[in-house]
């Protein structure tokens, strides 16, 4: 095996694509597509731009819904990527992006109540995380929001549940990854770890 030393501008070496929900001041939504978003516990760690909206609400508002859409839903996914709902749109953005205020009705996502938070769930993401930031702060360079948000509550597809349990099936649940700027789903299952709470073979 050959080793390049490289200098890649991204390093997304393949993780999940969120989408979150937050309420702007005026109490419209907004919606925001990531890729920065990692559970410890109860805790999804979420990272944002600074200079975006959702930095701004989260900063301002806890409430969020961190919705997980599945790999066929890519396009609504990038409908939602060259769009900010900061208006005037920040300075570094306007070569790429544009102020759109309806993000649900761009992306042609359907908005759908929470149950414990303001914003609502995205109705076609078949797992959704209602949640409360308990703490934001500036990454180490000031370019990054990294917030600590607390799941409250879990939604998930039927069809993506073991059936008579709060497990998720990782047979039929399938993340939307973000590689290196390009969409994947899941491949073939490999195997499990020892750990598993859907255990299917032992060998």
């Amino acid at each position: 095996m050959t080793h390049l030393t490289i200098e890649p501008s991204i390093l997304y070496v393949g993780t999940p694509v969120a989408l979150l929900s937050t309420l702007n001041e005026d109490g419209s939504v907004n919606l925001a597509p990531m890729s920065s978003a990692w559970a410890l516990g109860d805790v999804v760690v979420l990272g944002v731009g600074v200079t975006g909206q959702t930095a701004m609400n989260l900063r301002s508002r806890a409430d969020v819904v961190i919705n997980f859409p599945s790999p066929s839903q890519w396009k609504a996914v990038e409908r939602l990527a060259g769009l900010t709902g900061r208006n005037p749109v920040p300075e570094g953005k306007r070569a790429r992006f544009r102020f759109e205020r309806e993000k649900f009705a761009a992306a042609g996502l359907t908005p759908v109540a929470s149950e414990l938070v303001a914003p609502p769930r995205v109705a076609e993401c078949p797992i959704q995380f209602e949640a409360t930031v308990t703490q934001a702060e500036l990454d180490a360079k000031g370019n990054f929001l990294i917030a600590q948000a607390e799941v409250l509550r879990v939604h998930a597809e039927e069809a993506v549940v073991v059936a008579g349990t709060s497990h998720v099936d990782p047979g039929a649940w399938s993340p939307l990854i973000y590689n290196f700027r390009h969409y994947f789903g899941l491949a073939k299952e490999l195997g499990e770890s020892f750990r598993t709470e859907t255990p299917r073979t032992r060998t």
